[in-house]
């Protein structure tokens, strides 16, 4: 048995190493041949751009499916698209915290009445105006009888006003409470 010359091993090795340094996978064996067409119509199928091998078949619209790189990267590809299929995001909270946020309708209709402020109050004729805003800082006219989100406005006087609030307890029983808020509120009264 003949020695190989050392010089030729290491170029035989760099031929092997240097695609692998470049990012394109060494070709150790050929590809193997695709499938002929004709076979394919025996059988009753349509040919398949891919081939047994894996490879892509060439095409009109993608010329280069069949080089060794894009062979390589193929499986590669489509391989990182089933991983992340099903798994969840590690760093989204396990427990949501978000309560279901409810869209207020616009206007005097979407007052809630835990956060309105009442601004002021002012005597038209015979009838009462009250100047409210909400924590947005949009500022409503109300009058008594008004429709609010949770409740209706019972009585403007000219120190506030007094609504009466529909809610629900923890049971899901309708309770009606009457809540007053003041221009000027005092110590320890809600505003």
């Amino acid at each position: 048995m003949k020695t190989a010359n050392p010089s030729a091993k290491l170029l035989a090795v760099l031929a092997l190493a240097l695609p692998l340094a470049l990012g394109a996978p060494a070709q150790e064996k050929p590809a193997a041949k695709p499938a002929p067409k004709a076979k394919a119509a025996k059988a009753g199928k349509a040919a398949h751009p891919k081939t047994a091998a894996g490879a892509t078949a060439p095409s009109k619209a993608n010329p280069e499916a069949s080089t060794p790189a894009a062979v390589a990267a193929a499986p590669a590809a489509d391989a990182t698209k089933t991983e992340m299929v099903g798994k969840r995001d590690p760093f989204a909270p396990l427990i949501n915290d978000k309560k279901d946020t409810v869209h207020l309708p616009p206007g005097k209709a979407g007052l809630v009445i835990a956060t309105v402020h009442v601004d002021g109050a002012v005597r038209s004729g015979n009838t009462m105006i009250a100047v409210v805003s909400n924590p947005e800082q949009s500022v409503y006219f109300i009058r008594e009888g008004d429709k609010l989100y949770d409740g209706d406005v019972e009585k403007i006087g000219l120190d506030g006003v007094t609504f009466k609030e529909n809610s629900k307890d923890a049971f899901g029983k309708p309770v009606e409470r009457i809540v007053t808020k003041r221009i000027y509120a005092s110590a320890g009264e809600q505003q």
